[in-house]
């Protein structure tokens, strides 16, 4: 099969009975010919008249250009184009032909989930003059996936009480001072079938928190790699915290925490990220030193009686900082490039954390965990 732009201007062929490309044409009318050839001597053509638009661009900020990424990844772009109509939609090419997102308007932000492998994705826009703006962006996904972590074995629970917040050692799940739960295997609310419901209950002090945490590589892992030559955890540096949360009443709760924790080479790097719901519906992460909250600026309202879609992006530097790079709540983007120091520790290996906070009057609330998947690279 082939295509031809004018008479006798073949610019385009491939072998066998279907043809799928993208052409790139200046702006004009132009009467194709797609025609096909067969063993036989034959050959049949359709006539396609198009309109190419005038011209656009598509800028991507995420992700770059021949980087490699994790398998959840975050798309962020914009198009332009000198069509008096606008730009009409844009979309995300995997592959030639596959077609794996669209959006109207001018702006993209979501994110994919792709396998591993080398992807050579292309952006596009379309205007409503009848052109098309497309830029090119190659990626390398890699790394390794603990998935369904909320269903695993290996959670341990922590009440942290106010004013220091440290691990109360003498509270356990249903004792006076705070109380807690983690009920696995429920099939409703969840996505997957097997979902976490995750209970803070009432207690004598308010302003509790309750700390779920997960040990995944190095000391007491509950994934069977416990990395007794040290082997594994200093090659890490790239890590993607994927969770999907129900919450049914969100004005009861304080704050909602999702954290990741490195401890390597005698330092301690804990990319904390809270979503400070009662304070203000702002994201906020933490600094290691200051041992403090910084407000990030970014909005943080994620739906109620309704799955909300969170994914974490950050890396351990090659330097040896915290980079918080980015976080998408439910399809929505906010990159935040911080960067931030380590502290010292004994630990080793990864871990994951997840924290209810209790309200002024320590209300009690519910939180289901469903598909929770750690990307480590």
């Amino acid at each position: 099969m082939g295509i031809y732009t004018a008479p006798n201007q073949l610019v385009y062929t491939s072998p066998g009975a279907q043809l799928n490309t993208l052409i790139n044409l200046n702006p004009g009318v132009y009467n194709t010919v797609v025609e096909e050839w067969d063993n036989c001597g034959g050959a049949s053509v359709t006539p396609v008249t198009i309109t190419v638009g005038s011209g656009g661009q598509v800028a991507v900020s995420s992700p770059k250009a021949n980087s490699t990424v994790s398998p959840t990844v975050p798309y962020v772009a914009t198009a332009s184009s000198s069509c008096s109509k606008g730009v009409s939609a844009m979309g995300i090419y995997t592959a030639p032909g596959k077609l794996a997102y669209a959006s109207q308007g001018a702006q993209l932000n979501t994110t994919l989930t792709l396998s591993p492998g080398v992807y050579d994705t292309v952006v596009q826009s379309w205007d409503n003059c009848g052109g098309s703006s497309r830029a090119p962006v190659t990626i390398t996904v890699g790394g390794s996936v603990f998935t369904n972590l909320q269903e695993q074995a290996g959670w341990n629970g922590y009440a942290l009480l106010p004013p220091l917040y440290n691990i109360c050692t003498s509270c356990t799940p249903t004792g006076s001072q705070a109380t807690w739960s983690m009920t696995q295997n429920i099939s409703s609310p969840s996505l997957s079938g097997n979902s976490s419901l995750m209970d803070i209950g009432a207690g004598a002090t308010v302003y509790a928190d309750i700390l779920w945490n997960n040990h995944l590589i190095g000391d007491y892992s509950s994934q069977g790699m416990p990395d007794y030559n040290h082997s594994i955890a200093p090659s890490l540096h790239n890590f993607t915290y994927d969770v999907y949360f129900y919450v049914e009443d969100l004005s009861v709760s304080q704050a909602l925490e999702f954290d990741i924790n490195q401890f390597v080479g005698g330092y301690s790097y804990i990319w904390g990220h809270e979503c400070r719901i009662a304070g203000g519906n702002e994201w906020d992460i933490w600094d290691n030193p200051g041992q403090t909250w910084i407000p990030t600026g970014i909005a943080c309202k994620p739906l109620a009686n309704a799955w909300n879609h969170l994914v974490l992006q950050v890396q351990r530097t090659s330097d040896n900082h915290l980079l918080f790079q980015s976080i998408t709540l439910n399809g929505v983007t906010s990159t935040l490039n911080y960067y931030e120091n380590p502290t010292t520790t004994t630990w080793y290996g990864v871990t994951v954390n997840y924290q209810q906070d209790g309200n002024y009057e320590q209300t009690p609330y519910s939180v289901w965990l469903d598909k929770l998947n750690f990307t480590y690279q």
